[in-house]
């Protein structure tokens, strides 16, 4: 009996406690509701405008000599003078003296080639007379036929030895012009290999020279990279000026920047079969780069060519770019979106974007570590592609 009556009094508790707790939690003040202000993210932004753009390529490549040639002498003697600008790096000019071999032998051949140009011409006038004379005594008949044909002979001989003469001074008197060794062109001298006193015979080498005026770099293209210069397909020879695409070459040397200016002027038939590049050749007229030194051969220099035009396109910096083809368009609203777009090519630090964008979207430029789909952004205009 004392076990039912303790078992109801903590059932009684327990109800009691439950109706008590229930009042507290029902005469409790109501919190105040609020909503959590939404937060924003200043980014730099770009607007963008379609736009013409000159596409450019870029290369690298060695300048090389646009002529060069080897001097060899056409006739044998010993050297008797030697200019002082034919050695490594000297000057000269075009039909300047470089070298002159001993002419004592060849100026006594012009001498007996005269002299014998004048016992032909004797020879030949006492031929034609006897022929004259022979033809009238025929006409009087006082004379064979034989005797005739006989000094017609004769006469002939001498005219054929009289044209042996001629050429053989001819001959002589250019075997004398060639004891002097002229420069072909305007150049400078890469190597020489002969010295005063030398024995020197016809076709051996003596000094290698190239052109100063011009110059030549040889640069590797890909084919990508050939879309984008708009050159003539199949197009065989050197490219008129009118076609030929500008191109900038420039180097540091020496502590300082130089640049020139040049012509692409053709491309080499055959392709690589290794790296499966393309050689185009730039061409520099030393003359038209006034403020700038002569391109030495064999500087190595790099080079922008300028290509076709690309019209209506959209250039943005690299660091607008996300996952390859995507970027970050800000609407109206100061929201971000991603946009899908479509890129031409990449150049240098920009991308260039021929589809996606239209001029007076707000791209953003800014690095983000999170990005939610319509974020709310506080935009920052940049005035340029930065």
């Amino acid at each position: 009996m004392p076990n039912a009556i303790k078992g109801i009094m903590a059932i009684a508790v327990l109800f009691f406690a439950v109706i008590v707790a229930y009042g507290l939690v029902k005469s409790a003040p109501t919190p105040d509701q609020f909503t959590r202000a939404e937060t924003t993210t200043s980014i730099r932004v770009l607007e963008v405008n379609r736009e013409r753009v000159r596409l450019e390529v870029s290369s690298q490549g060695s300048v090389m000599p646009y002529k060069e040639s080897e001097l060899t002498p056409e006739v044998n003697g010993r050297v008797s003078w030697m200019s002082p600008n034919l050695l490594p790096g000297g000057y000269f000019t075009k039909d300047e003296v470089l070298l002159r071999i001993d002419n004592s032998d060849y100026r006594s051949k012009v001498a007996r080639s005269r002299a014998g140009l004048s016992r032909s011409l004797a020879e030949e006038e006492l031929a034609r007379f006897e022929l004259g004379r022979m033809e009238e005594l025929v006409k009087k008949k006082l004379t064979s036929q034989s005797s005739l044909e006989t000094v017609l002979r004769n006469h002939r001989i001498a005219e054929a030895v009289l044209q042996d003469s001629r050429i053989a001074l001819e001959q002589a008197a250019r075997d004398l012009q060639r004891t002097e060794i002229r420069a072909p062109y305007d150049g400078l001298v890469r190597s020489e290999k002969v010295d005063l006193g030398q024995y020197v015979s016809r076709g051996m080498v003596i000094a290698s020279i190239y052109a100063a005026q011009y110059a030549e770099v040889r640069l590797p293209l890909a084919d990508k990279q050939l879309a984008y210069l708009d050159l003539p397909l199949g197009h065989r020879g050197e490219l008129v000026a009118e076609v030929a695409p500008e191109v900038l070459l420039f180097a540091d040397y020496g502590g300082k920047h130089y640049e020139w200016i040049g012509k692409l002027v053709r491309t080499e038939a055959e392709i690589d079969s290794k790296t499966r590049m393309v050689t185009a050749v730039v061409r520099v007229n030393n003359n038209n780069n006034v403020d700038q030194p002569d391109l030495p051969i064999g500087l190595f220099v790099n080079a922008r060519i300028k290509g076709r035009w690309a019209e209506g396109v959209v250039t943005i910096p690299r660091a607008a770019l996300r996952n390859q083809s995507k970027v970050l368009v800000v609407d109206k609203d100061n929201r971000l979106h991603y946009r899908n777009v479509e890129i031409l090519r990449f150049e240098n630090d920009n991308v260039i974007v021929s589809d996606g964008l239209e001029s007076g979207d707000v791209v953003n430029i800014s690095p983000l570590q999170t990005i939610l789909e319509g974020m709310r952004v506080k935009p920052m205009l940049q005035s340029g592609n930065s």
